[in-house]
């Protein structure tokens, strides 16, 4: 629990941190969850206004679940991950005309909690 803690908390911090459009910025859940708790909200908060400010770039929300039991369930997972975030960028004032929302199959391959994540990314078009 303290390393989900320390990881959380350092992608908050690296978040905050003032880059260019090109960078990725990540959204972790909790297992089964594609509720976005208060440290997401101010990930997402931080790139919808990096999004406001490059507003020629496209907002690239990327889910990803962990491959676990029902695929099936980790794979509509990923889809309402990637669904929550790209929602509560448009709540933050990016247009949805700019969102491009797509998913990775569930995978393990990033560990347990590198799986269940969300990654934005401002790409240009």
């Amino acid at each position: 629990m303290r390393r989900l803690f320390s990881v959380v908390s350092l992608c908050a911090l690296a978040a905050c941190a003032d880059q260019g459009p090109g960078r990725q910025y990540v959204v972790f859940f909790s297992q089964g969850s594609s509720a976005l708790d208060d440290t997401s909200l101010s990930v997402v908060e931080k790139v919808a206004e990096k999004a406001r400010h490059y507003s020629d770039r496209v907002v690239v929300v990327e889910g990803y679940a962990r491959q676990n039991g029902d695929l099936s369930t980790e794979s509509l997972l990923a889809v309402q991950r990637a669904k929550a975030v790209s929602q509560q960028l448009m709540a933050d004032g990016v247009s949805p005309r700019r969102i491009r929302e797509t998913t990775r199959p569930p995978s393990n391959a990033q560990g347990i909690v590198g799986s269940r994540r969300v990654e934005i990314e401002l790409l240009a078009q």
